[in-house]
């Protein structure tokens, strides 16, 4: 039997967590998998995966083995690409992360030039507004939100600057007010994002002279930027949302800008947005074609 397709059955059902997820992913029938993945474990003679009716994980030999296996698996990739490269045709799998509003709005417009352009690469998107381990997970490309400095074992590129604006509907502000200093938004409703297992809550706001935090608080916390852009607009309450997301509220006049001449973060202020890929993936053409056409269509989109 074919060892790399056992190897790679093997992967997938550990990254995926079951069989049949990886079966979709490979296009068999979930019995081909089970049968590579048996044979795997025959051929070295100790179990890799726990099998339960709910899911699937993996044994300590089996953990050990994954962390092999995907080395084996990049480096074969790479190895395809590499001999690829005299023709400079990106091709294979690429596996992209990214937000799922920005998403939404910037990545998938630029799909059906990317496909046409490159027509021998299949895109695998995984959207998500939670971190993502990119070793863990086999990713090529992280698009990120934030600040980038020290990422072990990682490549960041600026693909441009991130301005967050604070802002609510006119309803909302005619009924409680608008803050006019950092501090009265102790006194408003504050819609947060969630930054995950952070559990930050404060809005660091730069003024002229000093950088204020304010422990800011609300009746709703969600971490899908569109859900708390919908919210604001609906007059729930005062949001910190990227510039990006809520242009066309601000010159509709749908949304109005509150503390202006603050520079609003729920961190450091050097933020950007980056793609992040591995040091490993640092010739792959396909991750540099994709980072490029997203460049190009940021620099068109976000500038207009």
């Amino acid at each position: 039997m074919d060892r790399f397709a056992e190897l790679n059955a093997f992967a997938l059902v550990a990254r995926t967590g079951g069989f049949s997820s990886a079966a979709r992913q490979l296009g068999v029938a979930t019995s081909s998998v089970t049968r590579l993945v048996d044979a795997l474990e025959q051929r070295i003679g100790t179990p890799l995966l726990n099998r339960s009716t709910r899911n699937v994980t993996l044994t300590d030999s089996g953990l050990a083995y994954f962390e092999r296996a995907l080395v084996i698996l990049e480096q074969l990739e790479a190895a395809d690409e590499e001999a690829s490269v005299n023709n400079h045709e990106p091709r294979g799998v690429l596996r992209v992360t990214a937000p799922v509003t920005f998403s939404t709005l910037y990545v998938a417009p630029l799909l059906k030039e990317f496909t046409q352009r490159y027509p021998r690469v299949k895109l695998d998107l995984q959207l998500s507004d939670a971190l993502t381990n990119l070793v863990d997970e086999s990713i090529d490309v992280a698009i990120r939100i934030g600040n980038c400095d020290n990422q072990p074992n990682l490549i960041a590129r600026c693909l441009t600057g991130h301005e967050r604006i604070i802002c609510a509907s006119p309803e909302y502000l005619s009924r409680s007010g608008t803050p006019k200093a950092p501090a009265e938004l102790l006194q408003h409703n504050c819609l947060q994002f969630a930054y995950g297992k952070s559990g930050r809550t404060g809005w660091q706001l730069k003024g002229p002279d000093t950088v204020e935090e304010i422990s800011v608080s609300g009746n709703l916390v969600a971490n899908n930027s569109e859900m708390l852009r919908r919210a604001t607009l609906d007059g729930l309450g005062i949001a910190m949302l990227p510039d990006w997301l809520v242009r066309k509220d601000l010159h509709a006049g749908t949304l109005h800008r509150i503390l202006a001449d603050h520079v609003a973060n729920p961190g450091p202020m050097d933020v950007g947005l980056y793609a992040l890929y591995p040091i490993n993936r640092r010739g792959s053409v396909k991750v540099k074609a994709f980072i490029e056409l997203l460049a190009e269509h940021l620099a068109a989109g976000l500038h207009q």
